[in-house]
């Protein structure tokens, strides 16, 4: 069994509550923490307080490489933190060895971030008051972060958080799901290891109670939350005068065209709809097919279905793991229920099924001809659970997409270079992709929605803003 003890200003704190850590594919216990209450949030604070006073005295060559050993230390240390994940999270450990080598990277890039943290010159003189005046303005750190992050990338979603904050000068207090406390406490270990002043890191796992005195306080600067829109919301009214990094999800189309190489659409949607059991933010949930191409595209994706071997999460040969527990499980079965209710045709074509245990398991579903006014059309599932809709002409596939309360990403297979850019200027999305799905992601692009799917952006280079305050210095010659 895995035993992690909270983190609180670099040191290492037991509770009177013990935090059960289950393992989502047969629900034995797998490890432990302790639950941190609202008690504890006064003395995180002071803590970060001192950690940012020491980390103002680290040069941005310290910081640099404080972030590039954390990596180092987090490769030498890949296989037993991928498979702390697996018993967290329930995904395959193909999947979650993916997720540490994610996680390297994104240290990599805070690291080289931390030597590129730029402020500029401005010519005063371009106003008639600003003769014999000279001005510049430097970037300085925000102040304390909280970062809260889901249960679903544990280990890479903290790094995106907890990396650009040092590199910005910011100490850290990390509220991971009380679902998956353990890879995260891992990461504060090895900062500490990496020489990271030990009051600029906390690793607090707890409840809503810890959530809203950490958000709410005054003496924080930034928040930054990855979770439900409901969530968001609530932080998003509650926390005050601080700055907010919010990434709250979607339910991401695919558009398939009549030109498109179904081949690798088809390819892509087996990948993007179900692998982590579809619990990733840009997984493919909505995928709108031109009518031309329908029937030969389905059967493609219903094989490449078929072939999806579901089990063990622990099985080498394994893709897709169960989902995080039954209370999810059950939700989408309910929405599933409507949908057919309204109409939906269900397609389960997964055969390639051994040693299923547990409650936690939803076969890959797809859903055909949707009614819009399905909660699973509107919603975000995070599930195995695709729908699929065939549209006439592009102006209609845009406009569906465009009224929605989402704006993460989505994905255009075309090879007319005319409709993909109808797409990039109309759809009111933070990312495009053409001729990939909307799940691509690599860790320095500029990651984040519009609407409802979030504020800010992730990428430790346009994280490192958020991160940042701009102080103006005039200079009277």
């Amino acid at each position: 069994m895995i035993v992690k003890k909270p983190i609180l200003g670099g040191e290492f704190i037991q509770t009177d509550v013990v935090l059960d850590v289950i393992y989502p594919y047969d629900n034995t216990k797998v490890g432990e923490s302790y639950v941190v209450n609202d008690s504890y949030v006064e003395k995180a604070i002071e803590k970060a307080k001192i950690g940012l006073k020491k980390l103002s005295e680290l040069s941005a060559f310290e910081k640099y490489e404080i972030l590039y050993k954390t990596s180092e230390l987090l490769r030498k240390n890949k296989e037993e933190i991928a498979r702390t994940i697996v018993y967290e999270v329930g995904k395959t450990i193909k999947e979650a060895r993916i997720e540490v080598d994610r996680a390297i990277e994104t240290f990599r890039f805070s690291a080289e971030e931390a030597k590129r943290i730029y402020g500029k010159t401005y010519p005063v003189d371009a106003h008639p008051n600003g003769k014999s005046k000279f001005g510049f303005y430097i970037r300085v750190p925000a102040g304390i972060v909280v970062a809260i992050s889901p249960f679903n990338f544990p280990l890479n979603l903290t790094a995106h958080k907890v990396g650009p904050a040092i590199a910005a000068g910011c100490p850290v207090i990390v509220k991971p799901s009380e679902k998956t406390p353990l890879s995260p406490i891992i990461m504060g270990e090895l900062l500490l290891e990496a020489g990271l002043p030990k009051e600029a890191i906390s690793v607090l796992p707890g409840y809503g109670d810890l959530g809203k005195a950490l958000t709410t306080h005054k003496d924080v600067r930034v928040v930054s939350f990855t979770g439900s829109k409901m969530v968001g919301e609530l932080i998003a009214k509650q926390s005050g005068i601080k700055k907010l990094v919010l990434e709250l999800g979607s339910n991401s189309a695919l558009v398939v065209h009549k030109d498109a190489d179904l081949e690798k659409a088809a390819i892509k949607a087996s990948q993007g709809g179900f692998s982590m059991a579809g619990q990733v933010c840009i997984s493919i949930q909505r995928i709108f097919v031109h009518e031309d191409v329908l029937e030969p595209f389905l059967r493609l994706l219903e094989e490449k279905i078929s072939n999806i071997k579901i089990g063990d999460p622990m099985d080498e040969n394994v893709d897709m793991g169960p989902m995080i527990d039954k209370h999810q499980v059950e939700r989408v079965r309910q929405w599933i229920k409507e949908a057919v209710e309204k109409g939906a045709k269900m397609v389960q074509k997964a055969k390639n099924m051994e040693n299923i245990k547990g409650t936690n398991y939803l076969l890959p579903t797809l859903l055909l001809d949707v009614d819009k006014d399905s909660t699973i059309f509107k919603e975000e599932a995070f599930a195995p659970v695709v729908n699929i809709n065939r549209y006439k002409d592009i102006d209609e596939v845009i406009s569906i997409i465009n009224e929605g309360d989402y704006g993460l990403q989505i994905g255009v297979y075309t090879k007319d270079i005319n409709v993909a850019m109808e797409f990039v200027r109309k759809c009111e999305v933070g990312g495009v992709n053409i001729n990939e799905g909307p799940n691509f992601r690599v860790d320095h692009m500029p990651y984040g929605g519009f609407k409802f799917s979030g504020i800010g952006r992730e990428g430790p280079a346009f994280a490192v803003e958020d991160y940042t305050e701009i102080k103006n210095v005039l200079i009277s010659i």
